[in-house]
């Protein structure tokens, strides 16, 4: 109760802030998390019943935020093989027209680990609140942030599926991409960015794209967390972050990216990574860094974005 009474308090801190600022909705953010993280879900699994009620859910937001569709659609199937079995994911994306036909893609997976039984554990259901309830419903307050305050250049919002299965919604996103790949000047990916005891928020990718530093910099230099570049240096080894999400299969195709998120707190891949546990102050806070980074993008020029651009190699 005493957890719960303080996270009240946050929330409303932050709603003050939000109300000053004109910024994200807060109210509207922190609906979106709990609802998507509740048990109805089931824990979101790629090719079960409580996926498809998250992708319903959120393709009522995106028709109530007016995201623009690609060829009169939101859902994209795609399939892969889980052993000898052949699963079905959906990707869920749309649109913000800019006044230039350079793209930024923004990204964060709605999928969970679903429901898992385990000796001596009485929660079956991995919500997956931080992981990532989390990137997803930052993603749906974004799109109606820009739909209100429309960029420069496109902005394309999606709903990965598959993450947690090895990134397969992300792998067929980019094999059928919805605009040419040239187009796609940098990808924004949110993967767990709703908690932190010590107010770290990383941006990953700075490391293999240095000419983002300077924008980067100025993010962290207005944002209320403590900003911090890091985890994409491979003699991290399993702290180097740059293969352990979405952004991964962007910058295989040489395109640049920023993946913002926490380290892990003890209930990463467990049950009691629940709506309870997230820091409403933080998470907004979160967000409104993650706008402001799109921000920064959406000012820089194409030719600048892609000073950077490097080919991948395995």
């Amino acid at each position: 109760m005493k957890r719960l009474y303080l996270a009240s308090i946050c929330l409303l801190t932050a709603l003050t802030t939000a109300a000053q600022q004109g910024g994200i909705d807060s109210l509207q953010l922190i609906k979106d998390i709990r609802t998507l993280s509740a048990n109805k879900f089931e824990g979101r699994r790629t090719g079960t019943k409580g996926n498809r009620l998250a992708q319903f859910y959120i393709l009522d937001r995106f028709k109530q935020a007016g995201l623009q569709p690609f060829h009169r659609t939101y859902e994209y199937p795609f399939y892969f093989m889980e052993g000898e079995k052949r699963v079905m994911g959906t990707n869920l994306y749309g649109y913000i027209p800019g006044k230039t036909e350079d793209v930024i893609v923004i990204t964060g997976h709605y999928d969970h680990l679903g429901i898992r039984q385990r000796e001596g554990q009485a929660d079956s259901i991995y919500n997956g609140a931080d992981d990532n309830a989390s990137g997803s419903a930052a993603l749906l307050s974004l799109i109606r942030y820009y739909q209100q305050h429309p960029p420069t250049h496109t902005l394309i919002f999606a709903a990965l599926d598959g993450e947690e299965e090895g990134l397969q919604g992300a792998k067929a996103f980019l094999q059928q991409p919805p605009v040419p790949l040239e187009r796609i000047k940098l990808n924004i990916n949110m993967d767990m960015v709703s908690r932190n005891e010590k107010g770290e928020l990383y941006v990953c990718g700075t490391n293999h794209y240095p000419a983002l530093k300077q924008y980067v910099s100025r993010v962290a230099d207005s944002s209320a967390l403590k900003v911090l570049m890091g985890h994409d240096k491979p003699e991290e080894g399993s702290n180097d972050w740059t293969n352990q999400s979405d952004h991964y299969e962007f910058h295989r195709k040489g395109i640049p990216f920023l993946y913002f998120g926490v380290e892990d707190h003890a209930d990463y891949h467990k049950a009691s990574d629940e709506f309870e546990r997230i820091d409403p102050r933080f998470y907004y806070q979160a967000v409104q860094t993650v706008k402001t980074a799109i921000d920064v993008a959406d000012g820089i020029s194409a030719g600048e974005l892609m000073r950077s651009k490097v080919i991948y190699k395995q």
